[in-house]
């Protein structure tokens, strides 16, 4: 399959109008395939030659203009157009498309607890060809017009609002202009909730036999629906420009979420079937304003070429976080965004596989394809916060909308997008963009603080790096009286760096912390008194934001080799106790197992670090006793069960179904005890088959997997291998069950037992990613990869596989950043021995 080039695709775009796209789905025509026909309205400007692209199963026939074309001209995925003349043209094509098990195209999964089918597409980039012939490129929009035929029954959702003709068939309303990645239906007996709002339909929509869980999120689901389009029509001018707004929670989704107009696709975990925290409920919500931003982000204004994703992405995430802050209950996102995103975005800035948020030399869409990535979300939306903050909110709103003014239903660069914001500015908006969206890396901001007369203190900035920065720095006392270790804020002052002269700040704070509030993208660190006081009192600050920064600043120092890895578990084992944000518990507990543990501490004192974070999730479950914060038992409960180095406490957990004082185990945590009992040798087949028995839902199927893959036998190691890696068709697994048998196969416990699938791995993923496609591709380099063998031999094998296995780009980029995490590993360890 050939891929898009850039250049290509402005050739066309200087040949090509594209008006109107008339599509007809037979989703009635068996398991295998489904009929496609497609009906292009098109003009061309000049004579030339171009090409349509269409991946079939099987190519019937295809006219232009009445004339016949040979569908045997087909090259791949192009299918040539030759001889056009100047003037207005009708393509036709008659195909049968392949269903996907993959999340790409259309997808087909049939659910194990009832066994309905359902359908959805996800078209993103360039697989809008494997539903229905194109010109796959997002600067061609045009009209679509979708009709579908599906079994009786179900029901269709499309980009519009959609009506039933009766057997089967169903007719989509024409969309607004919209580039062919954001064409979306979704088919099968959905469940559906629906509401009204500002005049416009609303619906919620899910597999039947989630029904129960959908109802009784509904209300909250459709409250923070309402609140964040409410909010966006208070920020733009611009109206909402569909019209309908649907949400289906889909089964097997790739991603977290897709902005397609009118009808946003989500993973359906986000249909909680078992107890989750307040925290994943913001995650949730803040999905929810995320894809509800796009419909102007991205939707309504639409990206010229995949070089500007961040147009779509950064925006989307800064206005997914601000919007939930200022319009829903969950005033705290920013912090959650700290400790979660915001080091995904840092840790992909210092790869060698980093580029600039908005990268100048995108060739083709394999290579966009992996921009997608805690640059183009994290980094952006970090960059457009601290744009705010330099420009002001009222400028930036102002340019915002003139940018929708001057290209709604069109498309826009990133030169466009500036000379918007310079509209509403005296400031040199372009330097700024020239600093902060055409460089790559981290900068590293450390205080000096100079004694001064009197007893004052000054204060300069070292900076490494090149941008400019403007940032809050927090002076904060303690009462030497105070055993509980509380901090006062006593100021926070605001510094652009670099600074121009030395900041007096009076007498010398127990704690100075740059970047408080994190209103920058940096890495900070700690004059020695700071740092001291961080070990003693960094429970103490009173905001938790200010915590997330202090916890990302030592977990770079740690991946930096500036702080030993066990001096982050002892600020855990100290601080977290006290901890009330569960975003921070989350994350330090997360990055302390399987970082701190599994990776960066050599094997041999593992044990003692697993032990130390089973005493800390014990006092946190001793400190919820009380019922007060189930939100905090809970992850200190599904940690406990993670780091369980002996079965007995867990499996009588099982047996009791109830972890004492609560809570019940729902279907999740059965599956987690479940899952760790294997791995540590205390269940077997039957105990697997028999909890699968009692959930065959799609999650204990993959549950089971994850089970299977875990159990400490040479058998069931050799057929979880065979499973993932299997040559025959007929045996691929999907999308997630992919997944979670990748989960459960490597654990640190098990090294011994399957060393011998190291080398294999890097030979059995370049014939897997090849064959299978990048979804697959980059779940075998994302979850499938030996993260626990931590040694040179696996990163030697891994280079070498890099250098001589030509990997297809997604397995590729996925090997080099995994590879680039195992060496700063290997420096890790070696500087603690040092």
């Amino acid at each position: 399959m050939s891929v898009l080039t850039r250049d290509e695709a402005q050739t066309r775009a200087q040949l090509l109008d594209v008006h109107r796209y008339t599509i007809e789905l037979d989703l009635t025509t068996g398991d295998e395939t489904f009929d496609s026909r497609t009906v292009i309205g098109f003009t061309a400007r000049t004579g030339a030659d171009t090409f349509v692209e269409v991946k079939p199963a099987e190519l019937r026939s295809v006219t232009l203009d009445g004339r016949p074309l040979d569908p045997e001209t087909l090259d791949g995925n192009r299918l040539p157009l030759k001889d056009l003349t100047a003037g207005e043209h009708e393509l036709r094509v008659d195909a049968a498309m392949r269903y996907s098990r993959t999340g790409e195209g259309m997808h087909r999964f049939t659910d194990p607890t009832d066994g309905e089918t359902y359908l959805y597409t996800q078209l993103f980039m360039e697989d809008v060809q494997r539903v229905f012939a194109a010109f796959d490129q997002p600067d061609l929009k045009a009209v679509f017009d979708l009709s579908v035929t599906a079994p009786e029954g179900w029901t269709v959702l499309a980009n519009s609002r959609t009506e039933h003709l009766g057997e089967g068939r169903w007719q989509a309303a024409p969309t607004p202009l919209i580039s062919t990645y954001l064409v979306a239906v979704a088919a099968g007996p959905w469940h559906s909730v629906r509401t009204e709002h500002r005049g416009l339909p609303f619906g919620i929509h899910c597999r039947r036999s989630l029904a129960p869980h959908l109802d009784a999120d509904a209300d909250e689901i459709f409250e923070v629906t309402r609140q964040c389009f409410d909010r966006f029509h208070e920020k733009f001018d611009e109206p909402y420009p569909f019209d309908s707004y649907d949400q289906a929670f889909v089964p097997e989704f790739n991603a977290g979420a897709m902005e397609n107009p009118g009808l946003v696709t989500f993973r359906d975990e986000f249909v909680y079937r078992s107890a989750v925290t307040d925290t994943e409920r913001q995650t949730r919500a803040m999905v929810i304003a995320h894809e509800m931003a796009h419909m102007w982000f991205g939707d309504l204004v639409t990206l010229r070429w995949w070089d500007d994703i961040w147009l779509n992405e950064s925006f989307a995430e800064y206005m997914g976080y601000q919007t939930l802050v200022e319009a829903t209950r969950f005033t705290d996102t920013w912090t959650d965004f700290g400790i979660v995103r915001k080091s995904w975005g840092y840790d992909a800035d210092q790869r060698p596989s980093t580029h600039p948020v908005a990268p100048e030399a995108v060739d083709d869409t394999a290579s966009a394809m992996l921009n997608f990535d805690g640059i183009s979300y994290a980094k952006g939306a970090s960059a457009l916060r601290q744009l705010v903050t330099w420009l002001g909110e009222k400028d930036f709103l102002a340019g915002i909308n003139t940018h929708f003014a001057r290209h709604k239903f069109a498309n826009a660069a990133l030169a466009d997008f500036i000379d918007s914001l310079a509209s509403a500015t005296d400031r040199d908006v372009h330097a700024w963009a020239d600093s902060w969206l055409r460089t790559t890396g981290v900068d590293t901001l450390t205080p000096q603080v100079t004694p001064g007369d009197n007893g004052t203190y000054s204060l300069t900035v070292d900076h490494a790096g090149s941008r400019p920065h403007r940032v809050a720095v927090g002076l904060y006392d303690q009462d030497l009286g105070d055993d509980e270790g509380h901090l006062t804020l006593r100021d926070r002052l605001e510094i652009d760096v670099p600074q121009s002269a030395a900041r007096p700040i009076g007498k010398r704070p127990a704690l100075l912390l740059l970047n408080d509030g994190d209103l920058t993208y940096a890495k900070v660190r700690f004059d020695a008194e700071s740092f001291e006081t961080v070990r003693a009192r960094l429970s103490g600050l009173p905001d938790p934001l200010s915590r997330a920064v202090v916890w990302n600043a030592l977990r770079d120092a740690v991946r930096d080799g500036e702080l030993a890895a066990g001096a982050y578990l002892e600020a855990a084992r100290a601080h977290l106790p006290r901890e009330t944000d569960l975003a921070i518990v989350q994350g330090v507990l997360a990055f302390a197992s399987t970082q701190i543990a599994d990776r960066f501490l050599p094997a041999e004192e593992r044990p003692a670090a697993v032990a130390t974070l089973s005493a800390l999730c014990r006092d946190l479950i001793r400190r919820t006793e009380d019922g007060d914060n189930p939100g905090l038992r809970l992850i200190a409960v599904r940690h406990f069960v993670s780091v369980a180095a002996h079965p007995d406490t867990i499996a009588a957990w099982l047996a009791d179904g109830t972890v004492p004082g609560g809570p019940e185990l729902d279907p999740e945590l059965r599956w987690r005890v479940l899952g760790r009992l294997a791995v540590l040798g205390a269940v077997d087949e039957a105990a697997i088959a028999a909890e699968l028995e009692r959930d065959p839902s799609a999650t204990g199927q993959e549950g089971a997997a994850r089970c299977r893959a875990a159990l400490p036998d040479e058998e069931a190691k050799a057929k979880a291998w065979e499973a993932m890696f299997a040559t025959d068709e007929t045996k691929d697994l999907s999308n997630y069950l992919f997944t979670a048998t990748a989960q459960g196969f490597w654990q640190p416990e098990q090294a011994d037992l399957v060393r011998q699938y190291v080398p294999r791995y890097f030979k059995d993923a370049l014939a897997l990613a090849a064959r299978r496609g990048h979804a697959i591709a980059d779940a075998a380099g994302r979850h499938a990869f030996p993260m626990h063998a931590v040694d040179a031999e696996a990163l030697r094998l891994g280079e070498e596989c890099l250098r001589d296995g030509d990997p297809v780009p997604a397995l590729r980029r996925r090997l080099a950043d995994q590879l680039d995490d195992l060496a700063r590993a290997l420096r890790v360890r070696e500087d603690r021995k040092g």
